[in-house]
């Protein structure tokens, strides 16, 4: 399948009296149709940039990015009608009715009058709007605004969508409403770009991320391959009501399958080794063998007459991946 976006060797750069700022440093990325791609990084670290660069708003120093198959540069109005593009800072009307202010935009976008008024309701009801059509822009809530935006980011029907940091000054619930329609418009088939850089709403419904720092990628791709990376093994956590010793026995006689083991909670190196050894408890292994071996372990418990509560692996987080791989440097 040929990548819906498809980045190489982008550069941006500023000159500062004799100096040069880069703003973004060759960063390669592609995108498949469906994917959902969390683009991560610290306030001045070249996602908007980056964005903007893509939405065929600013042109770039050095390399390519096609959309579609569309250069940003070289072809910016055929790439503007594939992409919707959600700024962080957007502008709303006063005077004007929700769905006045999108068949203005449906308008530029020239969709076809005698259409507008369906597509418009179609958006309205995508993003949860339709209450809101007569009401005044300006009388909107700061996450309907948002809805909004999007709703106008949609109005033309676009493959790819550019959302630079959406949930920006939403509460909690706007949040998870964000999320859930974001889930909605990967079903349809959308690939969407999200710049954030609160990193617990990305991992919930991101399936690739990128990390920039000062303007370069240090990391990209599927989020669980990355997460398997950097700890080089995965964790299992597996909570025992009867049968701990020798749970702990039987993991440690398993090299081929388990590389550690300890006891959640437990100051090994401090604990009172005259005392009688407990019965439950929760053991974390490192588990080191094929992602569809982990039954083997579990089978191995409960034949050695383990009473086994619960078994399940460790996720690794994007605070994990982050931590990892950023120094806490911007631009």
């Amino acid at each position: 399948m040929t990548a819906i976006v498809q980045v190489k060797g982008l550069e941006k750069v500023y000159r500062v009296g004799r100096q040069k700022l880069h703003a973004v440093k060759g960063i390669d990325l592609e995108l498949e149709q469906g994917d959902i791609f969390g683009f991560i990084g610290p306030n001045g670290a070249g996602k908007t940039t980056t964005l903007k660069i893509l939405a065929t708003l600013l042109p770039p120093t050095a390399g390519t990015a096609l959309i579609a198959g569309h250069d940003v540069v070289a072809e910016p109005d055929a790439v503007r009608e594939v992409i919707g593009y959600m700024p962080d800072f957007f502008g709303v009307y006063d005077d004007i009715k929700v769905w006045e202010y999108l068949d203005f935009f449906a308008a530029a976008y020239r969709i076809p009058k005698a259409h507008r008024a369906g597509i418009i309701d179609d958006v309205l009801a995508l993003t949860d709007l339709t209450d809101k059509k007569d009401s005044y822009v300006e009388s909107l809530s700061r996450g309907m605004k948002q809805r909004l935006c999007l709703a106008k980011t949609l109005i033309h029907d676009p493959k790819v969508l550019l959302l630079d940091e959406p949930a920006s000054g939403l509460d909690p619930r706007a949040r998870i409403e964000l999320k859930e329609l974001l889930k909605e418009l990967q079903a349809m088939g959308k690939t969407i770009i999200v710049s954030s850089h609160i990193l617990p709403e990305m991992e919930e419904f991101c399936n690739k991320i990128g990390i920039i720092e000062r303007g370069e990628m240090v990391v990209a791709g599927d989020v669980q391959q990355i997460a398997r990376q950097i700890r080089g093994q995965q964790f299992i956590e597996i909570t025992i009501a009867d049968g701990l010793p020798t749970a702990e026995q039987l993991l440690q006689n398993m090299p081929e399958w388990v590389h550690s083991v300890q006891r959640c909670g437990v100051d090994m190196a401090n604990a009172d080794v005259s005392a009688p050894p407990p019965l439950r408890g929760t053991l974390r292994i490192g588990y080191i063998g094929e992602p569809e071996g982990e039954y083997e372990v579990l089978t191995a418990l409960v034949q050695a007459g383990v009473k086994v509560r619960a078994f399940h692996p460790v996720k690794t987080d994007l605070e994990d991946v982050f931590l990892r791989y950023t120094k806490g440097q911007v631009a």
